[in-house]
């Protein structure tokens, strides 16, 4: 990767690349209005293939990052680019899978119809689609949940759900908030090994979550932020030569 520029040196446009990055947030009030700020100064490059880790507390602008990735919001400052164009750009949505933290779908919707229509607005063809939806269905653990409606279903299952609508158009780049949140130990098993299949694809994955020691066993390259500041960049030797893991690091680069 030539850093900065945005290109490997194969010629492949890196997934994401955050420049200088600063996101106000401004909130009207009785007199004037009040700013926040989301991120601020935001560097980043993700590579293509790797799988990409960001951790940091509650309020240390992680959410917004995504967001800003994803095009549902734009920068106060800076420039932000996903394979070399817009966030957010039609071209762009149609390489993109997101999984939200919390992921949610029409109670009386039955699973396939949930992934039909995601299929179709993500322009999978209509003659293929059945055979992607059941292909998508047992790679997540839902085979057998074809026809169950969402009302019925537990948290584990619409979780199970959420990231088969993220992947079932085969995406390059995959963002994942919490993809781990509500599964039992066995799940989690599942997801992971599912994750690093699609890695080892080529696929790009950017993974925030809390649960530290998954993000240590599938991530490449970390990226912990604080206070809305990308503060340090961790690859895997480094939690692997430190005797506290990747949880110490994290630990000893947040705490006040």
């Amino acid at each position: 990767m030539k850093h900065g520029s945005g290109v490997d040196s194969g010629g492949k446009a890196a997934p994401v690349v955050l420049r200088a990055v600063t996101k106000i947030y401004r909130r009207p009030g009785f007199i004037r209005s009040r700013e926040s700020r989301g991120v601020e100064g935001l560097n980043l490059e993700i590579f293509p293939g790797e799988a990409f880790g960001l951790l940091g507390l509650n309020g240390s602008g992680k959410t917004t990052t995504f967001k800003l990735i994803l095009g549902l919001i734009r920068p106060t400052h800076g420039d932000a680019a996903v394979f070399m164009k817009t966030p957010g750009s039609l071209g762009v949505c149609a390489r993109v899978g997101y999984l939200p933290e919390l992921p949610c779908f029409p109670a009386f919707a039955t699973t396939e119809e949930c992934l039909r229509f995601y299929g179709l607005l993500s322009g999978l063809a209509s003659g293929a689609l059945e055979q992607k939806i059941t292909d998508t269905l047992v790679d997540v653990g839902l085979a057998a949940a074809r026809k169950t409606r969402i009302k019925e279903m537990s948290k584990g299952m619409v979780q199970r759900l959420g990231l088969a609508q993220a992947i079932l158009h085969e995406p390059d780049l995959l963002i994942l908030d919490e993809p781990s949140s509500g599964l039992d130990p066995l799940a989690i098993k599942d997801i992971r090994d599912l994750l690093a299949g699609l890695r080892d694809q080529g696929k790009t994955l950017l993974i925030s979550s809390h649960g530290i020691s998954e993000v240590e066993k599938l991530c490449d390259r970390v990226g912990i932020m604080k206070e809305g500041r990308l503060i340090r960049l961790l690859e895997q030797k480094d939690w692997r030569n430190s005797p506290g893991g990747l949880e110490g690091l994290f630990v000893e680069t947040v705490r006040p």
